[in-house]
């Protein structure tokens, strides 16, 4: 269960990461994350109150609200790096923050067996292979990479919280929701900054209502990413939950192969096969 979870956080992120991308092409970072978070808070709240959730409410919650804090700075951060960089060479280095959830887990005492260290070695360097980085070239590359490094400590600060935001599915609805309005609160905060700043929080043309699905479908995926992950995390290693979760750029390096012609490398067909072996070794291990 914890290598299925875990492979389905990685397919939704992967999605939600491409779609992401695309849309701060056209449409300032800021607002795509606070308009798919504003539409995930929607869905969350609803089912928070058919579910009774409000009931779990306790101490745990400061995770939720701390993974609340650091998202979106992840976030903007990852979609500036998208909107600078090829999808397939930025998306990879986001994995890196699976280093912060492993480190984690290694410290409350999970020892991983042969196998699984040798997955979590191959799965890790495949991830990063797959991107086929660039750390020279233009000054954009470079800011890219920094912007993506960030994103990534960000990413793994927010796995390693929310994992311990919840225990029940129940509590689980109640603390994505909790993490989600703050997203929406920093997010809109910055936003507001960066409008006062002279900043465009629309593309010229005004809100992009044809895009909304797009962004409902980001806001969503992320959040159900965050959801099987938390689950993943609870039924096994907090170890392999998270290297196996840390496949998603694979995806969003294949779907940016698929729908926008971007070639893949050698070094990424071969990161590819290294992610997928990772794979195999992780889940037999």
């Amino acid at each position: 269960m914890t290598a299925l979870f875990a492979l389905a956080t990685s397919l939704l992120w992967g999605l939600a990461d491409f779609g992401g991308g695309l849309l701060t092409r056209r449409t300032p970072a800021l607002t795509v994350v606070v308009v798919s978070q504003s539409i995930a808070v929607v869905v969350l709240g609803a089912i928070v109150v058919a579910t009774g959730a409000w009931s779990e409410a306790g101490a745990q919650l400061w995770f939720a609200v701390a993974a609340g804090l650091v998202g979106p700075v992840a976030m903007l951060s990852f979609y500036k790096a998208l909107a600078l960089g090829p999808m397939g060479v930025v998306s990879p280095l986001g994995s890196l923050g699976v280093a912060v959830p492993v480190g984690v887990g290694l410290v409350l005492g999970e020892r991983p067996g042969l196998l699984q260290v040798a997955g979590i070695v191959v799965a890790v360097a495949g991830v990063v292979l797959a991107g086929g980085p660039q750390f020279r070239g233009a000054p954009v590359q470079r800011q890219a990479v920094l912007l993506t490094l960030l994103a990534a400590f960000g990413f793994g600060a927010v796995m390693a919280l929310i994992a311990e935001a919840s225990t029940t599915l129940t509590g689980l609805f109640l603390a994505l929701f909790v993490q989600r309005v703050t997203n929406v609160l920093a997010g809109g905060t910055a936003l507001y900054v960066s409008v006062r700043r002279g900043s465009p929080a629309l593309p010229a043309e005004g809100f992009p209502w044809g895009a909304l699905p797009a962004l409902a479908f980001v806001g969503l995926a992320d959040v159900a990413a965050n959801g099987t992950y938390s689950i993943a995390a609870q039924q096994g290693p907090v170890t392999v939950a998270a290297v196996l979760a840390s496949l998603y750029p694979v995806v969003t390096a294949l779907a940016a192969r698929g729908l926008l012609s971007e070639r893949l490398r050698a070094i990424q067909a071969a990161g590819a096969g290294l992610a997928l072996a990772g794979t195999l070794l992780l889940a037999t291990g």
